[in-house]
């Protein structure tokens, strides 16, 4: 069940990526993050209402608090590196970092993944770059600047996980709520101190409440798929997530699929066999 839930979570979060980076297109990505959030907590809101879980105890809310702050400061982080111009750069380095965190972090708490998942995890963090144009035909080498962005965005998503990953299991989905509560007001006082207004998103409303709604729903399956199975190995089928939004792309965009992001989408099957049967 927990892979299945990771690779739901991967498929979704692929999605709002892409919606996200279409509406990004013509509104400010802090205006994106704000409504589209704020949607979001929304439908989270009102998914842990009907659950009917028990409230989680005050560790809960707090960590959710700072995964909330981690996670809108690694989407600014990631906004800015990718509205750079060296998406083929980022997305890996941000891809495999974020996944890196916390495989290593539950490696050294004690998970212990089977040999074949042990070798599933390393061939995904390959499959994640190639799917990811790392070796396209537009591929540059990036400023520093720029690298440093990516490298952060990745380690605070990872945050992300981690925290996510260790809440209390009866918890139901008021921690990734407690995300929302905390991250709406800190990327509210962001846009507003940028000079930016939600009136920008007007005529982009369905796509950016579909970014958010999208995001915060792959964060509550990534919550479900880190309760039911081992951190290091969720972490890494969720990494799989710029399939989806590539696989978008070239339907929607008619963006052209490359040989190496091919053979990453075979590299990535084959990782996760690996995984799914150790």
């Amino acid at each position: 069940m927990a892979i299945i839930l990771a690779l739901c979570a991967a498929s979704v979060f692929g999605v709002a990526d892409y919606c996200g980076g279409r509406a990004s297109r013509s509104v400010s990505p802090m205006v994106v993050t704000v409504l589209g959030q704020s949607a979001g907590f929304i439908v989270l809101l009102s998914a842990a209402l009907l659950v009917g879980s028990d409230l989680p105890p005050l560790s809960d809310w707090l960590w959710g608090g700072i995964a909330g702050i981690a996670g809108a400061s690694g989407l600014l982080a990631f906004y800015r590196a990718m509205g750079s111009g060296f998406m083929t750069v980022v997305a890996p380095i941000s891809a495999v970092t974020s996944t890196a965190l916390p495989v290593v972090f539950g490696l050294s708490t004690g998970e212990r993944p089977g040999v074949l998942a042990l070798l599933g995890i390393p061939i995904a963090l390959v499959a994640v770059a190639l799917i990811s144009d790392v070796l396209g035909p537009h591929h540059r080498r990036a400023p520093r600047k720029i690298l440093m962005f990516a490298l952060v965005s990745g380690m605070a998503f990872g945050t992300v996980y981690v925290i996510l990953g260790n809440t209390n299991d009866d918890g139901g989905l008021w921690p990734v709520v407690a995300m929302r509560m905390a991250s709406i007001p800190f990327m509210t006082i962001v846009m507003l101190s940028a000079r930016r207004r939600p009136s920008e998103a007007k005529g982009s409303l369905p796509i950016v409440f579909a970014s958010g709604i999208l995001d915060s729903t792959a964060n509550a399956l990534y919550l479900l798929a880190a309760r039911e199975g081992l951190v290091s190995i969720v972490a890494t089928i969720n990494s799989f997530y710029p399939a989806s939004t590539l696989l978008l792309a070239t339907r929607l965009d008619r963006e052209r699929i490359h040989r190496p992001q091919i053979l990453g989408l075979v590299i990535a099957v084959m990782a996760l066999v690996l995984i799914s049967l150790s």
